[in-house]
C-alpha cells in the first residue's frame, strides 16, 4: 500500500500528508521496505543505480527537522545531473540545496575503520545534492524520511580527485570550511566535522547500517557515496544561480544555475 503511494507521488509530483500522520506505527524498517517497492518500480523503467546518498547527518540541523538519525536512499542515473548550467528542478517537490562531500568507492569496504574506508575509497569529489519532500512545509518524522528514499532529488558531483592526491585526508576533512551563496552572497557556512564529526565517520556509520540491514545491498565498487550537508538545507527555485566555496582541502567549489 505504501510503496504503491511512493511510487504515484514521484511519479506525479505532490505534497501529501505525512505517512506517518495515517501509521503512527511505521517504522524506520517498514519505511525503507516501502522504499524498496519503489526502487524496483524504477529499476523495472530502466532507471540504473550509481550510489547512494546519505542524509541528516548533521547533527547542527536535527532539532529544525525533528529528525535525530541519519537516513539513506539510492542515487540513478537518472538523478544524476551532468550540466551544472541548466540543472533542471523539474519534477522536484520543495527542493533545497546542500553542499556536500562524495566518496567514489573502487572496492567493497573491508569494515568500517578508517584505514579500510581509505582503503576503499577511489577518488574524492565536492558535490550539491537537491534534496526534495513531499510533504508539506518539510514537516516529517524519520520514517516519513526513510520511506522517500531519503529525501533525495538530483546530485551534482564535481571533479572527481584521485585520493592518493590527500595523504592528510582523514585530519582534512573535519576541518574544511564550506560557503553557501546565493547570488554571490553568503547564506550560509560549515564544517566537516558537521557531518557525524567527518564524512569519512559518516561513511563509516553507514557501512555499519548496511551490515545491519540484511536487505539493503552492500556498497559494491564504483559506486559513489555523498555523505550529507554541512551546512543547513536551503530552498531553491528556478532562475536562481547558487556556488559553494569550499577550504581546506583540494577540491573546487561549485556553481549551479537552476532551471525548471
Amino acid at each position: 500500500m505504501l510503496a504503491a503511494e511512493l511510487i504515484d507521488v514521484h511519479e506525479t509530483p505532490r505534497t501529501v500528508a505525512p505517512f506517518t500522520d495515517r501509521e503512527p506505527g511505521l517504522t524506520p524498517d517498514e519505511a525503507y521496505r516501502a522504499a524498496a517497492g519503489l526502487h524496483a518500480s524504477r529499476l523495472k523503467a530502466g532507471w540504473r543505480p550509481v550510489g547512494r546518498k546519505i542524509g541528516f547527518t548533521n547533527r547542527t540541523i536535527w532539532p529544525r527537522y525533528g529528525v535525530y538519525e541519519p537516513i539513506w536512499g539510492t542515487v540513478y542515473d537518472r538523478t544524476l545531473v551532468g550540466d551544472a548550467s541548466a540543472f533542471s528542478l523539474r519534477g522536484l517537490v520543495q527542493p533545497r540545496i546542500e553542499p556536500e562531500i562524495c566518496f567514489g568507492l573502487s572496492a567493497t569496504p573491508a569494515s568500517s575503520r578508517p584505514a579500510d574506508l581509505l582503503a576503499a575509497i577511489e577518488w574524492v569529489a565536492h558535490s550539491i545534492e537537491i534534496v526534495q519532500c513531499h510533504h508539506p512545509a518539510w514537516k516529517m518524522k524519520l520514517a516519513d524520511c526513510c520511506a522517500g528514499n531519503g529525501l533525495h532529488g538530483r546530485l551534482l558531483v564535481g571533479p572527481r580527485v584521485p585520493i592518493e592526491r590527500f595523504p592528510d585526508l582523514q585530519d582534512a576533512l573535519p576541518r574544511i570550511e564550506v560557503v553557501l551563496k546565493k547570488a554571490g552572497s553568503a547564506v550560509d557556512r560549515g564544517v566537516g566535522a558537521n557531518v557525524l564529526d567527518s564524512p569519512l565517520l559518516a561513511l563509516a556509520y553507514f557501512v555499519e547500517v548496511l551490515r545491519k540491514h540484511p536487505g539493503a545491498p552492500a556498497l559494491m565498487p564504483g559506486e559513489l557515496v555523498t555523505t550529507g550537508t554541512i551546512t543547513d538545507a536551503h530552498p531553491v527555485a528556478p532562475g536562481e544561480t547558487w556556488s559553494t566555496e569550499i577550504k581546506g582541502i583540494g577540491l573546487e567549489g561549485l556553481e549551479v544555475r537552476f532551471a525548471g
